[in-house]
């Protein structure tokens, strides 16, 4: 579980650089170069997520129950999933109205996602693992909100129809196949 925890404090405190330090964040950034600040922090990230992949396994050979979750609420995050992919395409495709509207896609993903696999997943790990990147969604999606936002182009009907459309053929191909090779958990 340490591992876990140490990759969790570096990927989510690197995210959470902007939420915390943002002046010295936009100092750094005007020090060094944007270039170099993204690859430093790509770089950071990358080595928070594999420690938490690592740790997270390791933790899957010496389970702690904390609670048994009813089999039904398997479901319940198959159909949250669907909208937290959607949601997550939406961060990428211009022009959809789900980003004009919602400002910050991404991070809704992250809740539905964290808090959907908090429903359906009793061991002690993964109650640490999705309840740390829910407190770390709601926490960016607030300051988030706060901050003024750029200035982005016109939603249209086709951004919007192809968000949907991407996101449920994702939501499809990783649910059939991806989430049980990855993970070794089949969705349903």
């Amino acid at each position: 579980m340490i591992v876990m925890l140490l990759g969790l404090l570096i990927f989510l405190g690197t995210h959470s650089v902007r939420l915390l330090a943002d002046d010295w964040r936009s100092a750094r950034i005007q020090q060094v170069g944007a270039l170099p600040w993204k690859a430093a922090y790509s770089a950071v990230s990358l080595l928070g997520l594999a420690l938490v992949i690592w740790g997270y396994g390791q933790t899957r050979l010496d389970p702690v129950w904390v609670w048994q979750p009813p089999l039904g609420l398997r479901h319940a995050v198959a159909l949250l999933m669907i909208p937290a992919f959607v949601l997550l395409v939406a961060a990428y495709v211009p022009r959809n109205h789900l980003k004009t509207r919602l400002g910050h896609p991404m991070i809704l993903a992250v809740k539905l996602w964290a808090f959907s696999h908090l429903l359906a997943n009793g061991r002690l790990s993964e109650i640490v693992l999705f309840g740390a990147f829910l407190l770390w969604a709601v926490a960016d999606f607030r300051a988030a909100r706060r901050r003024p936002r750029p200035p982005i182009a016109a939603p249209s009907a086709l951004g919007t129809a192809a968000t949907v459309a991407i996101g449920l053929v994702a939501y499809g191909i990783f649910a059939l196949s991806l989430h049980a090779w990855l993970i070794g958990v089949p969705v349903i």
